[in-house]
């Protein structure tokens, strides 16, 4: 199930009203980038029809709806072109792009900076390699748990120091189990952020996507203790094993302490 703040706000537009309404109808649209017409949006944020189109006309006044060829609505340029922006204006982001590049390059892989966020990470940036690019979940702005990626445990191991911390995070969820490797207890999460600590890197073999194997090291890029992030690089299992991945940590680290 899609974690993400669009697809929560979209649950829940039963409790919606006035400017929230507005903004489940925008979340909405985000979510089809084909485009979806009045009766779609108004069953999707559970309103009626009339209710629905004066939320979209207040979004089409902003630019941040719009109607395409088909009659279908759409997200308007404008709001595109203010996250595009928002995104391109972050420092980390800039920093970190072409470290990123070099990574992708030299592995013939995709290259990930991601912070983490709550329960998730979110992905900042992403270069796949000039050719042989395998088509992972994340993309830029995208989510995947924390406890199932080796960005996620690597910053977690940051900001939950014992098994108290973890237990504490972890609460009454049922950590989603996205393979038949991922880690789905409180206990073995604390002792897997544990082996981060003490070897410095993160790993996911095949605990996110079968198949797919990922190592991460931290990116101080705002603070010279606590990581604004972390780098990784992602691989089908087949072609780049983990173990190599390992063998190349120095590697890596040093590409991101040029960042």
């Amino acid at each position: 199930m899609d974690d993400t703040p669009i697809a929560r706000i979209g649950e829940q537009a039963e409790r919606l009203v006035g400017a929230d309404r507005v903004l489940a109808v925008l979340a909405e649209l985000a979510r089809r980038p084909d485009g979806a017409g009045l009766d779609e949006l108004a069953r999707a944020v559970n309103s009626p029809k009339p209710t629905a189109h004066r939320a979209l006309a207040s979004l089409r006044r902003a630019g941040f709806a719009a109607l395409d060829g088909r009659g279908r609505y759409v997200l308007g340029d404008e709001f595109l072109r203010l996250a595009f922006a928002h995104h391109e204006a972050r420092p980390d982001h800039v920093r970190i792009q072409p470290c990123l590049r070099r990574l992708a390059e030299r592995f013939g892989e995709s290259a990930h900076y991601a912070v983490l966020e709550g329960t998730t990470v979110v992905y900042r940036s992403k270069v796949d390699p000039p050719s042989g690019a395998v088509r992972l979940t994340s993309t830029i702005g995208g989510r995947n748990p924390a406890h199932s990626t080796a960005v996620g445990k690597l910053l977690l191991a940051y900001s939950l120091p014992d098994e108290a911390a973890v237990t504490g995070w972890v609460g009454q969820r049922s950590l989603e189990k996205r393979t038949e490797c991922t880690i789905v207890t409180a206990r073995a999460l604390a002792e897997e952020l544990q082996s981060i600590r003490q070897r410095g890197y993160g790993v996911d073999d095949q605990e996110n996507e079968p198949g797919i194997v990922c190592l991460a090291v931290p990116a101080f890029l705002t603070s010279p203790t606590m990581p604004s992030g972390a780098v990784s690089v992602s691989a089908p299992a087949y072609r780049t094993p983990l173990v190599k991945l390992i063998a190349e940590v120095e590697t890596i680290r040093a590409e991101v302490r040029q960042s």
